[in-house]
């Protein structure tokens, strides 16, 4: 039992040193952008369909409910810094190194954008990719990890392995 309690502990320790890790990389990507590089705000072509550019988002993915979130920005960073705390604990609990990994690439960058909307009372956004007229909504690092760990989660829900071992289980 102490044993098993060590190595809780011990993966939550990693789970919680990658999530501050994924987070200040997240929060310095941000500083740098707004302090170095958009010094006085501009776009910066990279690409013919990619920019560099800033913009603030005081709602949640792709500025949805901007007008709901933006009277309370500090009451929905505590939501979703409640969120986080889940997702640690989720990520504590689950079962492959693969639902960790997961689990704790969407803790890390929800927790950057979580600093950020609590310090700014919105998120900061910055890489803006566009094509044949059409351009997605500008997003930052912390939107690329939750939506690759995510995406990584789905798609290990999907393993066919995975329901075989699980149904019989049951």
């Amino acid at each position: 039992m102490k044993a098993s309690l060590n190595r809780i502990r011990a993966r939550a320790a990693l789970i919680l040193l990658w999530v501050a890790a994924l987070c200040l990389i997240d929060l310095t990507m941000k500083y740098l952008v707004v302090t170095e590089l958009m010094d006085p705000p501009r776009v910066i072509p990279v690409t013919p369909f990619f920019n560099l550019m800033l913009a603030y988002n005081p709602g949640v993915s792709f500025g949805l409910f901007s007008d709901t979130m933006g009277s309370a920005p500090r009451l929905f960073a505590l939501l979703q810094g409640v969120i986080v705390i889940a997702l640690v604990i989720w990520a504590v609990m689950a079962k492959t190194v693969a639902e960790r990994v997961s689990i704790t690439a969407v803790a890390g960058g929800a927790s950057g954008n979580v600093i950020d909307r609590f310090r700014n009372l919105s998120v900061t956004d910055y890489l803006d990719f566009h094509a044949f007229g059409w351009s997605w909504p500008a997003f930052n690092l912390a939107d690329v990890f939750i939506v690759c760990g995510a995406f990584l989660l789905v798609a290990i829900s999907l393993r066919p392995d995975r329901h075989a071992t699980s149904l019989a289980k049951t």
